[in-house]
């Protein structure tokens, strides 16, 4: 019998709540939705009877965005163990974070900020994923972020640094094909050779998104990570070259603001869907994910 939680190399959607109608009525040919976990962290109400009856349908993934994999202080654990509670209840094929910090004390930020690698904060993600994973009993994936700025003190390139995540944590990549191109716009490298030193190996989950192009003080082209359009197509020539060295992921379209109608959303899937038909056939042999069943801590 096949497993409902897994969740097939196939395209999703961020499921939000203006579009809940549109899916139950029309239950479309999708692979699987994700949600924030934070928004679904409350005991009940309309959130919960709406996931309730999509899951019943479709493979979920659970996508945080508040747990501060890297921020200084030890994780909350309340918030910890509200993220096991909804895990259990849901049973997702993935869970992820991103490589961001977004507390300081009591201070909680609407943005993801970043970190510089160097081998303290090295540990402290390790430290942190270890006990997320620990909490959670499984894997969790971890993204790449969306940077504008790089630290003086980084003794490492954040390729580097991912590799070291995984190999000492255990854990998964989420890959953002447009976060990487999202930075490697603002910080002046090809997006190109980011994917190519990409540990493809670990990555169990793609996510997909739109920015907006503005411009620098100097002119130079500025991209940000907006996630209020359509995935841009230098964003969906580097998702094909993706699929072509490291084979075929769950793939995410992420779009979170100024929400189009769920035909559009929709289109957006569909047009993933046939980039993964038309390398089916020619992905790598043997270079699918899989997640062990308990995760290893290499240190």
């Amino acid at each position: 019998m096949a497993n409902p939680s897994a969740i097939p190399p196939r395209a999703g959607v961020g499921l939000k709540p203006q579009h809940y109608e549109a899916v139950l009525e029309g239950r479309p040919d999708l692979g699987w939705f994700e949600v924030h976990a934070e928004n679904y962290m409350g005991a009940g109400g309309p959130p919960h009877h709406y996931l309730t009856k999509i899951r019943g349908g479709y493979p979920l993934s659970l996508h945080g965005v508040g747990l501060s994999i890297g921020g200084a202080a030890p994780l909350d654990e309340a918030h910890l163990a509200r993220l096991k509670a909804l895990a259990e209840r849901y049973e997702p094929g993935l869970v992820s974070e991103h490589l961001a910090w977004s507390s300081h004390g009591d201070v909680y930020y609407n943005d993801l900020l970043p970190l510089p690698y160097t081998e303290e904060t090295l540990e402290r993600v390790c430290d942190h994923l270890d006990r997320m994973q620990e909490v959670l009993g499984r894997q969790v994936l971890l993204e790449n972020p969306s940077t504008y700025v790089t630290f003086a003190e980084s003794s490492m390139s954040e390729i580097a640094f991912l590799t070291a995540v995984v190999q000492r944590s255990g854990c998964g990549l989420l890959l953002d094909v447009n976060n990487v191109l999202v930075s490697a716009t603002n910080q002046g490298y090809a997006p190109e050779a980011y994917i190519d030193a990409f540990p493809l190996d670990a990555v169990g989950e793609i996510h997909l998104g739109g920015h907006a192009r503005e411009s620098d003080e100097e002119g130079n082209s500025l991209l940000i990570d907006a996630h209020d359009r359509a995935v841009d197509h230098q964003v969906w020539r580097l998702y094909a070259r993706v699929l072509d060295r490291g084979g075929l992921r769950p793939t995410l379209i992420e779009w979170d603001n100024d929400l189009p109608a769920w035909e559009t959303l929709y289109a957006e899937a569909r047009a993933a869907e046939w980039i993964i038909g038309d390398h089916e056939v020619r992905a790598p042999a043997g270079s699918q994910f899989q997640p062990p069943e308990t995760h290893a801590v290499a240190r």
